[in-house]
């Protein structure tokens, strides 16, 4: 399988391209600049531009077979002080993406939805794919928006998409630290000896998956023939004085902790069920939050050292 990685250089990104080379996939990377974590990969197709440059996003995609599409201009966080940029930014060039797709008859797409923001505050838990979407960030409203592209290009020039909603990934090499990413922002401010703040009173509630568990469905899902819309997470509720006893527990160093007004953007729950997925792709996630935590920490140290 020949597989271009939109955003291979990221947090994310980064992963699933030694994911795919491991399962002997040919790979090409596409973002706006090499990975500033680690050099150059032997045997990967870098290509750096920008994905509102139609020429460059087409050049990108011949010879290709499968399109991954990590890239996201904005996070969850700060996406509602520029809804506008985030249309500009991330919708845009995904129907310029899906266009050129159809141009040069690469069929087969998936794309890194949100499982944490599109589908808003729920009414149940754990949360399945057929639950309403009320996002309440323009995260999560532009990656709903892309969602919707993705079928009507299905229905209308045989495009086949794998959205996949992931929870939060938690690995090594995590970046946005400080915007994005709680168990890496909380870490690094340990390890500085920090305070960490905490928008409300850490009873909110989320769902972790580790990087190599979400990054294996993905390559599952990109070789696969299937099509369709599939959460990603452990299916685990973990609140965040929880995450912070858990940090506590595998540094050995009591965490700091102030308490900040909440945010009316942040979800109070989301669980998510991977039973579709479990069953499509016959994937389980194996890591628990814990050894995710472990990772994070011994990378950081090694960072440090």
């Amino acid at each position: 399988m020949r597989a271009l990685v939109l955003g291979g250089s990221g947090f994310i990104g980064s992963h699933l391209v030694d994911a795919l080379l491991a399962d002997g996939h040919r790979v090409r990377v596409f973002d706006r600049q090499p990975d500033r974590l680690r050099g150059a990969l032997k045997g990967v197709d870098y290509r750096f531009g920008s994905l509102v440059d139609v020429a460059e996003v087409a050049e990108a995609l011949v010879g290709i077979d499968v399109v991954y599409h990590l890239v996201s201009t904005s996070v969850p966080s700060t996406s509602n002080l520029d809804p506008l940029a985030d249309i500009q930014g991330n919708l845009v060039p995904a129907v310029q993406l899906l266009d050129q797709m159809v141009r040069f008859d690469v069929r087969r797409i998936v794309f890194l939805s949100s499982g944490g923001t599109v589908y808003g505050n729920t009414t149940a838990s754990p949360v399945r794919e057929t639950h309403p979407l009320r996002p309440i960030c323009s995260y999560g409203v532009v990656k709903v928006a892309i969602e919707n592209y993705l079928l009507m290009y299905q229905e209308l020039y045989a495009i086949e998409p794998v959205v996949l909603r992931p929870s939060n990934p938690v690995g090594p090499r995590q970046g946005h630290i400080g915007v994005q990413g709680v168990v890496p922002t909380f870490l690094r401010r340990l390890l500085d000896g920090d305070q960490i703040h905490v928008w409300g009173d850490g009873t909110v509630v989320r769902d972790y998956i580790d990087i190599t568990d979400l990054v294996s469905l993905c390559v599952r899902a990109g070789s696969s023939d299937a099509i369709g819309v599939f959460n990603a997470g452990s299916g685990v509720g973990t609140s965040i004085l929880e995450v912070l006893s858990t940090i506590e527990l595998v540094t050995g160093v009591p965490p700091n902790v102030t308490f900040q007004p909440s945010r009316a953007f942040d979800v109070q729950r989301i669980v998510l069920d991977s039973e579709l997925a479990r069953r499509t792709f016959d994937w389980s996630p194996s890591v628990t939050l814990e050894e995710s935590i472990r990772r994070v920490w011994s990378w950081l140290l090694t960072l440090n050292a």
